[in-house]
């Protein structure tokens, strides 16, 4: 099964806290998920201040620069896995070097047919 796997963290704390991983790291991380089979995706994302958020309320197109929710903590990269169960993903995630200094919000994917 898929599971998404979000980064959060305060922007500041992730790259300036004494946790804060550091790039070799999380490209290791990775470089382990990936030989395991079970990476299916990852990126980082751009800091929160180059976010759009768009939305369309009764056929009329809203476009806001910046996140939607003002949190102390932004969405700042994810990793698509592939994981047998809830249990293995949220090990998974436990290891990803951010989860240090934010948090790690673990979600099945629902499947489409499309």
């Amino acid at each position: 099964m898929k599971y998404l796997c979000l980064v959060y963290s305060n922007e500041h704390a992730l790259h300036n806290s004494p946790d804060s991983p550091r790039d070799e790291e999380c490209f290791a991380y990775a470089e382990s998920v990936a030989t395991s089979g079970r990476m299916l995706a990852a990126e980082a994302l751009e800091s929160v201040q180059t976010a759009t958020t768009v939305r369309m309320r009764g056929g009329k197109l809203s476009i806001i620069d910046g996140p939607f929710a003002e949190t102390k903590e932004q969405l700042a990269g994810f990793y698509l896995v592939e994981a047998r169960d809830l249990n293995e993903a949220i090990q998974l995630a436990g290891h990803i070097p951010a989860a240090r200094v934010g948090c790690v919000e673990v979600r099945p994917v629902r499947e489409l047919q499309v």
